[in-house]
């Protein structure tokens, strides 16, 4: 069973920076493509952002880019999301996403092609 687990969440304030982690088990985690989706309360889920299985295809939502970097360690079976100058805007809990295809080198930036999902992180940010 697929097992994704989010951490390095809390509240800060704006401007600060924050290290999102998800560890990940129950497949094989270096041929899996890992995203990083959020949603504030009365908004829909957002795409933040995407890895392919190597680490080296990205993308990023238009809300975070050049603000935020994903990256994996596969030997730790762990995807990262780095944060930087954080907005009230921010503000959401953050998901962790793995899908159940393998090796894909160019990975979906839409929730719906990821099957498993983990609890989810909260990121709170004040002004």
């Amino acid at each position: 069973q697929v097992q994704l687990v989010e951490s390095g969440g809390g509240s800060v304030q704006a401007g600060d920076s924050l290290r999102l982690s998800c560890a990940a088990s129950g497949r094989t985690f270096s041929s899996a493509a890992m995203g990083w989706f959020r949603q504030a309360p009365g908004k829909e889920r957002e795409f933040v952002a995407v890895i392919n299985w190597s680490g080296r295809i990205t993308y990023y939502g238009d809300s975070v880019k050049g603000q935020s970097t994903i990256s994996r360690a596969n030997a730790k079976n762990t995807v990262y999301l780095q944060m930087n100058s954080l907005k009230p805007e921010d503000t959401a809990v953050y998901y962790c996403a793995t899908d159940s295809k393998s090796y894909i080198p160019y990975p979906s930036v839409l929730a719906d092609e990821y099957d498993y999902w983990g609890q989810g992180t909260q990121v709170t940010v004040s002004s």
